[in-house]
């Protein structure tokens, strides 16, 4: 079954909970992100060029996330020292969390981590309010999955219908 085809989490399940190092002294939980809308956005590393395009697109969505009432969370098993000049260098203005020790612990939680690579898939997830999965898909690694998806999960959000409009 190739990756594109494959849901992990499919639609209706709980999402698993997780806190991860966002910078060397903060940590981000799901938890604390409930009552929202959030898009997590798994991606294999850091640096590569498939990784950076996607991210800064949606670096420039924000806007457009933040209307529907979702938070934005961008997942690697890269280190926080470098989610942190990679975010820099892109100007990039959402978390980016370290699912770094143990490496890929929450990606395989969510079915997600490559064990023959030892990184991520590229894999979204809108999560709903109350934490249940509403949209997932794994794209292709060398394929930039763009915004579409997350845009029509979003509006389709029970307390977020309409908002994006």
């Amino acid at each position: 079954m190739s990756a594109a085809s494959r849901i992990s989490l499919p639609p209706g399940a709980p999402a698993p909970a997780f806190q991860l190092p966002a910078t060397p002294d903060q940590r981000v939980s799901l938890a604390e992100l409930r009552g929202h809308p959030v898009i997590l956005a798994f991606y294999p590393a850091d640096w590569s060029p498939v990784c950076g395009d996607q991210l800064a697109l949606y670096n420039q969505l924000l806007p457009e996330f933040h209307r529907s009432g979702a938070q934005l969370v961008g997942i690697s098993v890269d280190g926080v020292w470098c989610h942190a000049a990679f975010a820099e260098q892109r100007h990039l203005h959402f978390p980016l969390l370290a699912d770094f020790e143990p490496k890929g612990e929450v990606a395989r939680r969510y079915g997600v981590y490559r064990e023959q690579d030892g990184v991520c898939e590229r894999a979204l997830f809108v999560i709903d309010a109350e934490g249940i999965v509403r949209w997932s898909y794994i794209s292709p690694l060398g394929i930039n999955p763009g915004a579409d998806g997350i845009l029509e999960a979003l509006a389709q959000l029970p307390s977020t219908a309409g908002a994006a409009s």
